[in-house]
Order: C-alpha cells, then structure tokens, then sequence
C-alpha cells in the first residue's frame, strides 16, 4: 500500500447510536483503501466504552479498531484530540458515528497527500433523512445545518479556507503546527449544536503554514443520517442560532476578517440565489418554493442574532475557550 498510513477517528457518545457506530466502523473496515486503525473515541460514557470494547476486542475483518476514553473534558473537540494524540498515521481522517463512508473514501484522501503542501482534505456528505425525502421547505442553502454538504460549496478537488468536521483528514505535523480542535467552541453531546471548531482549526494551521494547502474533494463521499427530530423547522432555528454563537468565537480568535471571509460571500451570492429559486418555483406552484425562501431568510436572521450575542458575551469575557497542545503518539 502507497502512499501516508490513515487512523480513523469516530467520535461516539451515547448508545442511542449503537447501530449507527457499528456501522460507521464496518465502512472504514470495508475501504478499498485500508485504513492504519480506527480509533473510537467514547465522551465520558463508560457503559458505552466498555460495551464497545467488548464488542472490538477480537480481531474482525479489516484494520484494529481501538476503543478509548476521551481523555479531556466533555465534548466532540477533546473527543477529536484524544484521537489524534493516540493515531499512529501520518495522516488522521474523521468520521461522523452516525454516517458511513462509501468504499473509495480514504483512496480519495490518500491521493491528495502526494502533494507534500497539502495539509488537509474533506469530502462530501450526503444526507440521509429519516422520513426517507428532504422536507420540501428545507433549502439545500442550509444543509450544514444537519452536518452536510451544502448548495454554494464548490465542486470537484478544490481549495478551500476550511473542510467540515464529520469527513475531513489532516496530515498529523498539521496539529504540531497549530494545536488541536479547541475545546469549548464545539459540540458537548445532546447541549445546543454549536459549531465551527474545524473552521478555527484550519484558519489557525493556515497562519502557522501559510504553505499548506486545504482541500475538498467531493468524490470522497459519506452517508450521514438526519434523524426525524432534525428535520424540523425548530432544530433548524436551533442550530442556525447556535452557528452565530459560534462564528462570533471564531472571530474572536482569528479576527472577523479570515472568520467571516467564506461567509460573506455565501450571504451576498449562495442566499440571495436561493431566495430567487424558492420564489420562482413559488411562482411555478413548486412544492415548498415559498418555504424554502422564507427558511434562508429566516436562518439568516437567526444566525446574525446568535451571532451579535456572541459577540457582546466574548467582548465581556463570558464566554472562552483553549486550543490543546497535541503529544505525538508513541509509534511502535
């Protein structure tokens, strides 16, 4: 096998996910290009931890999966860095609980990696919704509302300011370069779905190198599932409130200009696109044309008031948070 060795880290924190986690890990197992080891990272769950490790502990098909407690405080960030402390890869891939990679994924990122510049590569997610079809109302605009892909995003392998989260990979020297995911920025289990962390995280390593390169290559695809509770208009205003809160601590750490360049060009040119197809099929009488238009108008607002709350909490210090160094993993 050429090119770097690839660890795989899944998050997991609750075992309402159960067959979610499992499946997550029978995808990385399934590459045509195998992975090092997947790393499951269990938040401060300890039936969970030791359900899985009972579950891993023989040897299965495909690479070792590893079972390990997050070893810092509650959240997706530290979950994220516990992994990337233990990985033995030169490169380390992500991987949402509750999505599943299509068998070409980690080929994809690996081929990018010749390129010794290249310090991160995402993918594409794909949303699989629970009631089995997008909710007519909800704008493709706004499928980062439930951790997917969106409409604006460019197409094929390109560079970008930031990958996403749930299907990325960074070359390990990128965390001894800027630090690991700040803790305090991101997602604590089932608490408001905050955002932004691998956002910070990129803009941060791209100061430290300002040689790197950041891509996204749309054909290194994953599956991630929308449960029915997220496909309402009450977790969509949920969550596009707590990505204000977010971007205002982003901005707080890197400055509003690099925080907020990619988005000011998605509120000035993706939205306004997005209103004028939704009152076009409006007009066309289109199922939820009218609904769609309204959800971007409405996420916009919602947004920008998270964002003016958090930005009047990070100027009375009432909000923080820390960027961990990563230790090199001991490698065998």
């Amino acid at each position: 096998m050429s090119g770097p060795g690839i660890s795989v880290v899944i998050c997991a924190y609750t075992e309402d996910r159960w067959e979610d986690i499992l499946a997550a890990v029978s995808s990385v197992r399934a590459q045509s290009r195998p992975a090092l080891e997947t790393l499951l990272v269990v938040d401060h769950n300890e039936p969970l931890r030791e359900r899985l490790a009972k579950e891993y502990k023989e040897p299965g098909g495909g690479a070792v999966v590893r079972v390990l407690a997050n070893a810092g405080p509650r959240g997706l960030s530290a979950g994220r860095n516990t992994g990337i402390a233990a990985a033995r890869g030169e490169v380390v891939a992500f991987l949402d609980d509750d999505a599943v990679a299509e068998r070409d994924w980690l080929l994809h990122f690996a081929e990018a990696y010749a390129d010794p510049r290249v310090m991160a590569v995402g993918g594409r997610t794909e949303p699989v919704w629970a009631s089995r079809r997008r909710p007519a109302w909800f704008p493709e605009e706004f499928d980062w509302v439930v951790g997917c892909t969106y409409r604006g995003l460019p197409r094929g392998r390109v560079r970008v300011r930031n990958v996403l989260g749930g299907n990325a990979s960074f070359r390990r020297s990128a965390f001894d370069a800027a630090g690991g995911f700040a803790t305090g920025i991101g997602r604590d289990g089932d608490k408001r779905p905050l955002g932004c962390e691998e956002t910070e995280l990129c803009i941060r390593l791209s100061r430290a190198r300002p040689d790197a390169v950041l891509l996204i290559d749309d054909r290194a695809v994953i599956h991630h599932r929308v449960p029915e509770a997220r496909e309402h208009f009450r977790y969509f205003r949920t969550r596009t409130y707590a990505e204000g809160l977010s971007k205002a601590l982003v901005a707080q750490s890197v400055g509003a200009d690099k925080g907020l360049e990619s988005e000011r060009r998605y509120a000035t040119r993706v939205l306004p696109a997005g209103v004028a197809r939704g009152l076009r099929d409006a007009l066309l009488a289109r199922p939820g044309g009218a609904g769609r238009a309204g959800a971007i108008v409405a996420g916009v607002l919602t947004a920008a008031g998270g964002y003016v709350v958090g930005s009047v909490r990070a100027r009375r210090g009432g909000t923080t948070f820390s960027v961990p160094e990563v230790e090199v993993a001991v490698r065998e």
